[in-house]
């Protein structure tokens, strides 16, 4: 009897500690670090976080441009190819910036080079900020498109290696640029995304442009999804619709997070919450409960590659769950690169840039999207301390692949810096707050009062 209680006391501990390990892994799918009560949020330290949104973005979409379009099928780099030579892409060429996989800097005041993973977003905030609006109209969308991008006949005339003479670049490519060509026949958003119109829409054009509306309306995806609406349908619909709202609600929730709790059971609570808006039996709801229970069940959680070759096989090779692969800017493969990422970078920064590099496809684009929600939680300072690195550069070339923009820094090269451009956020943040949100700016503390209300 005596041993019999034994045994059944050690069972019970012994499924007690199995219970709190399971607990600790699947903390942030549960947990709900969300505040309760009204929110007060700082300009000054939302600032950082927006500068760091910034920096971590164009950190990761330059270190994830090294790999862009290296691996579109088996084999696939591993962990093993970090710091090894760069391998030519699918179109036969390197990357001018860099000869090994590893990441990048732009150091002191040399500036980054913009790219579509942020231009279009720079864009956007130009116009929010130029027509004093929270909502972009069809119209403001299509003109402002026009003028700062430029046509396929036009541009900076850049030579690759596999050139014998230099091209027009406008640096629009399928959705994008189908749009634009859209525009000038006189169509306006939403028309440029049907399919009918648009024969590029399920790719991933909208994840790159509208990330940023998820900051400019902390605590409120609802907000952020009503601004961001025409933006994702200028080159997007359905399934790449959807996947676009994803991005755009869990940078919205960033704002409110407690800060008890950490980035990994942050992320994975972020990730979660807005996988409740994707269509029920829709194939990106069903590639993030595929995604997400293949991390759960690794007992290996550095053997990302795993859940990517299974991911590979899944819905490249066999279509499962309604996904046909058409080609490697597909929404819906990049979307399943970005969860692999995400999960398996378990909130640090430099891991979840480097899983986004090595996992394939169009590698840059989920690098961006998660350097960009990380340095925004984080903080431009914590970006900084991240990568040990304290002499960054802040300034920002928007004019390597747009144009006619303003000189915000006319003594600096570039146009812009990371700084100015999130203080111009600020300001549509106040509009934002007060006459969507019915919030207050409360300028004699420097702050913003959102009312209490649960997010829908």
């Amino acid at each position: 009897m005596g041993q019999h209680q034994t045994w059944k006391n050690y069972t019970a501990q012994l499924m007690t500690a199995v219970m709190v390990v399971l607990g600790l892994i699947t903390a942030g799918l549960n947990a709900a670090p969300l505040k309760a009560k009204p929110q007060v949020i700082s300009r000054s330290i939302y600032l950082d976080k927006l500068e760091g949104f910034w920096l971590a973005q164009n950190i990761a979409n330059w270190t994830g441009l090294i790999t862009e379009m290296d691996k579109v099928k088996a084999p696939f780099y591993t962990d093993a190819d970090w710091g090894a030579p760069d391998q030519k892409s699918i179109w036969g060429y390197y990357v001018s910036h860099a000869k090994t996989i590893d990441y990048y800097f732009v150091e002191n005041d040399k500036p980054w080079g913009a790219d579509d993973d942020t231009d279009i977003e720079y864009m956007y905030l130009h116009l929010l900020h130029q027509n004093k609006t929270t909502m972009l109209t069809g119209e403001q969308i299509r003109d402002g498109w026009l003028k700062h991008t430029w046509s396929n006949t036009e541009g900076p005339l850049i030579q690759s290696s596999t050139d014998t003479e230099a091209k027009f670049e406008n640096y629009l490519w399928v959705s994008n640029d189908r749009a634009r060509e859209l525009m000038e026949k006189g169509l306006i958003p939403p028309a440029t995304s049907l399919a009918e119109n648009n024969q590029y829409y399920m790719m991933i054009d909208a994840q790159l442009t509208t990330e940023v509306f998820g900051t400019l309306a902390p605590c409120s995806p609802d907000v952020a999804l009503k601004m961001a609406h025409l933006p994702i349908r200028t080159t997007a619909h359905q399934e790449a619709e959807w996947i676009a709202e994803f991005y755009i609600i869990m940078h919205a929730l960033a704002a409110c997070l407690e800060n008890s709790s950490s980035l990994q059971e942050q992320t994975l609570w972020l990730a979660e919450e807005a996988s409740k808006h994707l269509p029920k039996n829709s194939y990106p709801v069903l590639m993030y409960d595929t995604i997400k229970q293949a991390y759960l069940d690794n007992p290996d959680k550095n053997d990302w590659e795993k859940t990517r070759d299974m991911f590979y096989t899944k819905y490249q090779l066999n279509n499962s769950d309604g996904y046909i692969y058409r080609e490697s800017f597909d929404a819906g493969i990049n979307f399943g690169a970005s969860l692999i990422s995400l999960f398996y970078g378990q909130g640090d920064l430099l891991r979840t840039i480097k899983i986004g590099s090595l996992a394939g496809w169009d590698s840059d684009n989920p690098t961006a999207t998660w350097g960009g929600l990380l340095g925004f939680m984080m903080g431009k300072e914590a970006v900084q301390k991240a990568f040990g690195k304290s002499n960054v550069s802040e300034t920002f070339w928007i004019h390597r692949t747009r144009r006619n923009f303003p000189d915000h820094t006319p003594k600096l090269e570039g146009e812009d810096t990371f700084s100015k451009m999130a203080k111009r956020s600020l300001q549509i943040i106040d509009q934002v707050i007060v006459k969507e949100m019915n919030g207050q700016l409360d300028q004699k503390n420097n702050q913003w009062l959102l009312p209490a209300k649960a997010y829908k």
